[in-house]
Order: structure tokens, then C-alpha cells, then sequence
């Protein structure tokens, strides 16, 4: 067959990618011809997914849950979360609201699938996680970035967000604890953005709050769900990947305001049918079992986090800035001398480290990487004494 006979759809020239996937694989093929190579790159827990929450997918099994499940996900799950969230948030979530999907991806790209066409502009976090720029465009609307800067810990500002909403506004996406930076937005700024969205009863809110259980030093998580004002109009992304160790099992969930839920079932149904049988039971044990392996994760990603940031303080040319949640850290590498994906390349193939390029989050992560702290202190030390070296060569 001849493949230059092939036409696919124009859009799929619009439709990114996830470069820590492809540091991952470039990692993998090195390790694979004998090099050592610390990742700081993949956005992972590098902790095992907790005994009694495998336990009770392997139980799932064994009593027979082996079939289709409700495309919105079986009741018992989506109780359990609302339950989780009344905990966490002290709201009362319609467990109807809720809709069990694989992964926090879907999510987003349910959500601007559904308000995404030609005409239409979506607002979203720059430096972001980058399939929201990437759907954006798949969809034909008009990505509409929202510049995150070093000198307000890469949060957002009120202010900022309301001066780019414009009658073509459709969905504006908004992320605290934030990936890359681990920026959090103050409640102050979520308390004056939400006043200012009455001014804007044409915009939804799509509100990614997959790292909501990942704060340090007293900062809070505020979720936007505590805002009843603009319940009607709120998308909730949230999951499990994180919180639970559970990245390969792919479970996540949004609540949905009632009016668009059943457009986000018919896109489920439309795509992936159900979530797996077994690793919905496991959420459940995630949700309703004990909490103590979630917690002795966070407390070692902050004792990490305050061995990244230091260590790579004292590196000639490159600072960075405390994260207030999440896993990562974005220094800013502009004294180095070398652009974001120079040096993300040269880093790997030089010195063994895989990390981010800060242009892979959006045009304003130039002079930035990311490199994630869900690793242990001994490869976080062996990576910044790597970079130190490569730094000195380079300079030399």
C-alpha cells in the first residue's frame, strides 16, 4: 500500500505531544546501551501504589468484576468520591455530577472538546501542562495564553486572567498546585478572580486540581468547588495518579456542572465505553482506606523539595524559586548561557540527567527546566552533582 495515498484530517497537524514521554523513551534507550541515567523528567511518584489498594483490585477480580461497567462509573465509586471531597473541602458533591474516567487527561479534553471550535478562544496557564495547548488547537479555537512568572511564585493573578476574557471566551483552564512550576495560587487571587468571573457568565472554568493533596509549609489547596457562585458553570479535574501512586492504573474523575454532564457521558461513551472494572474498586480502597501512605509521600517529596531547591541554588547561573505544591521545580537557567532545550538535551546525552525544557510547557518556559522531585534524595543529589559537573566542562 502505497502511504503517500493517505489523507489524514488537517487537524492532526495541530495536535502536540508530551516531551516528558520522549525524554522517558531517549532515558530508557540510553539506560538500555549501558549508560546511568537519573530521571528527574517523567511527572511520577516513584513510590509503590499502597498494599491494601492493590489488595482489593486482585479482589475485584476474584469476585468476578470482570465486565462493562456504567460509562459514568459505578455508583459505589463516584459516592466514595463525593464522600472524599465533602472531607477534603467541606462541600456536598451529587455524586450524579460525577463522571469516573481513565486518567485526568480525558477530562481536559472532554472539557475543550466541548467548547472548542473555530472562533472560539480558550485561556489557559503558560508555562502549562501541554495538552491543553495541544487540544486547544486540535479543537480550532484559539489558545489564549496566560503568562505564570517567577516573581509571583508562577501563580496566577487575578487581574491577569479577567484582562484576557473577551466575548469569544468560551472555557478558561486554571491549575493550583500547578505542573511545571508548582506555583499555588493565593486565595486571595481565587477570591477576586471569582468576582470578577460574574462580570462573565459566558466562561466555564475548568479547574485541574490533580495535585490538590501536594502542599508544603502551610499553603493551601483552594479548590474551586468551595465557590457556589460558580458551581454552574465549574468543571473539576481531579484523580488518582498522584495522590495514590497509581499513574499506570488510570483512574481519574470530574465533576461536572448538571448541564453538561450528559455531554461528557455521551464523549465517554463515544470513546472509551467504561473505566476498568477492577482498578475502579480500588479507587474506593484509595478513598475509604488509610490515609497514612498518602501522607508519608508528601512528607517526603517536602523533604526533597528542600534538598532540590538548595542544591540547585548553589549552581553558577541557575536559581529557584521555592514551590508552594506538587513534585517539581522550575528553575530558571537563563545564567547558564544555554536555551531551555539546549541544555535539556546536552544534560541528557552529556550528563546522564533526564529533565524538561521549559519551552515544552509554552513559549514563556524559555530559560527554564523542569525537573521533578518524586525521586529519591540519593539520585536528587547525584543528578544537581551531574549538572554542577556538566556546568563546570562547559564553562571550561
Amino acid at each position: 500500500m502505497d502511504e503517500t495515498a493517505l489523507t489524514v484530517a488537517a487537524r492532526m497537524g495541530r495536535l502536540g505531544t508530551e516531551t516528558a514521554f520522549e525524554v522517558l523513551a531517549r532515558a530508557k534507550a540510553l539506560e538500555a546501551q549501558g549508560r546511568s541515567i537519573v530521571n528527574l523528567g517523567i511527572g511520577q511518584p516513584d513510590f509503590a501504589t499502597p498494599g491494601h489498594i492493590v489488595e482489593a483490585a486482585a479482589k475485584a477480580l476474584a469476585d468476578g468484576h470482570h465486565g462493562y461497567t456504567p460509562a459514568q462509573g459505578i455508583p459505589e465509586l463516584r459516592r466514595a468520591i463525593s464522600a472524599d471531597l465533602h472531607r477534603r473541602h467541606g462541600v456536598t458533591v451529587d455524586p450524579a455530577q460525577v463522571l469516573v474516567v481513565p486518567g485526568g487527561k480525558v477530562t481536559m479534553f472532554f472539557a475543550i472538546t466541548m467548547f472548542g471550535e473555530p472562533g472560539a478562544e480558550i485561556i489557559y496557564p503558560n508555562p502549562g501542562f501541554p495538552i491543553y495547548e495541544s487540544v486547544i488547537r486540535f479543537s480550532g479555537a484559539t489558545p489564549v495564553p496566560l503568562p505564570l512568572r517567577e516573581a509571583t511564585g508562577f501563580a496566577l493573578t487575578a487581574d491577569d486572567v479577567l484582562a484576557r476574557i473577551t466575548p469569544r471566551t468560551r472555557l478558561l483552564i486554571l491549575n493550583s498546585p500547578a505542573n511545571p512550576t508548582g506555583g499555588v495560587v493565593p486565595k486571595a487571587e481565587i477570591d477576586k478572580l471569582v468576582a470578577g468571573l460574574a462580570r462573565h457568565p459566558h466562561v466555564a472554568i475548568m479547574s485541574d486540581e490533580i495535585y490538590g493533596e501536594m502542599v508544603y509549609d502551610g499553603a493551601e489547596a483552594i479548590s474551586l468547588l468551595t465557590y457556589p457562585e460558580i458551581a454552574d458553570r465549574l468543571i473539576l479535574l481531579d484523580g488518582f495518579s498522584k495522590t495514590y501512586a497509581m499513574t499506570g492504573w488510570r483512574l481519574g474523575y470530574g465533576v461536572w456542572p448538571k448541564a453538561l454532564l450528559p455531554h461528557a457521558e455521551r464523549l465517554a461513551v463515544n470513546s472509551h465505553s467504561c473505566v476498568n472494572a477492577a482498578a475502579q474498586w480500588a479507587g474506593i480502597a484509595a478513598l475509604e482506606g488509610p490515609r497514612e501512605p498518602a501522607l508519608h509521600m508528601v512528607e517526603a517529596f517536602a523533604e526533597r523539595r528542600g534538598r532540590i531547591v538548595a542544591a540547585l541554588n548553589r549552581l553558577p547561573g541557575v536559581s529557584c524559586v521555592m514551590p508552594g505544591g506538587a513534585f517539581y521545580v522550575f528553575p530558571n537557567i537563563s545564567g547558564t548561557g544555554l536555551d531551555s532545550r539546549t541544555l535539556q538535551a546536552r544534560l541528557l546525552d552529556e550528563a546522564g540527567i533526564a529533565t524538561i525544557a521549559g519551552t515544552s510547557f509554552g513559549a514563556e518556559g524559555e530559560g527554564y527546566l523542569r525537573l521533578s522531585y518524586a525521586a529519591s534524595l540519593e539520585a536528587i543529589d547525584e543528578a544537581v552533582k551531574r549538572f554542577g559537573d556538566f556546568l563546570a566542562r562547559a564553562a571550561g
